[in-house]
């Protein structure tokens, strides 16, 4: 019998370790990425737009258009806008008692929140999107043809059906 090198007991090293962790596996000690997932559900996130300087008459991003949306940097895909909601800049007035009013020193800048929808995979931790959990604070890009904007989720949502179950996350069910 002929002795055995230092590579030969790696090799049997990493295939004993390949066998134990595929049994912990089989037997389901061990959960895989895909047994993660508890549904599939439709969500609408809220992105933040703060300071969006617009000169011209519209804001770019409309209710029903296709943005597409870019998460942590990484291109996703295009999505639907449901709903967009923006306003100039504000800034308290003094006069005779505190309200807020347009801020005259910047009238093109506007602060948005632009309502986007999707279906994500429902996790443990939250709902996935793109690989990423998507949650707020989360940065995301969105890109149309006449724009590109950077934003935060500040809000998610997922969809009341009944085989979602809620994760205890801050994740608003509505």
């Amino acid at each position: 019998m002929k002795k055995f090198s230092l590579v030969d007991l790696v090799i049997i090293g990493g295939v004993l370790i390949a066998l134990i962790v595929g049994i912990y596996t089989a037997k389901h000690f061990r959960q895989t990425a895909d047994k993660q997932i508890e549904a599939t559900s439709p969500i609408t996130f809220q992105v933040f737009l703060r300071g969006v300087t617009v000169t011209g008459e519209n804001f770019p991003v409309k209710k029903d258009d296709k943005t597409f949306i870019t998460i942590r940097n990484v291109p996703y895909t295009e999505l639907t806008v449901v709903d967009v909601t923006s306003q100039p800049r504000k800034t308290l007035s003094p006069a005779g008692r505190y309200i807020l009013v347009n801020d005259p020193s910047q009238p093109a800048i506007f602060d948005a929140v632009v309502t986007i929808t999707d279906t994500a995979k429902i996790t443990k931790d939250g709902a996935v999107v793109g690989g990423n959990k998507i949650k707020m604070g989360l940065p995301v890009t969105l890109e149309g043809e006449t724009y590109k904007f950077n934003g935060t989720i500040s809000d998610v949502r997922v969809s009341n059906d009944a085989d979602v179950k809620d994760s205890g996350e801050n994740v608003n069910v509505g």
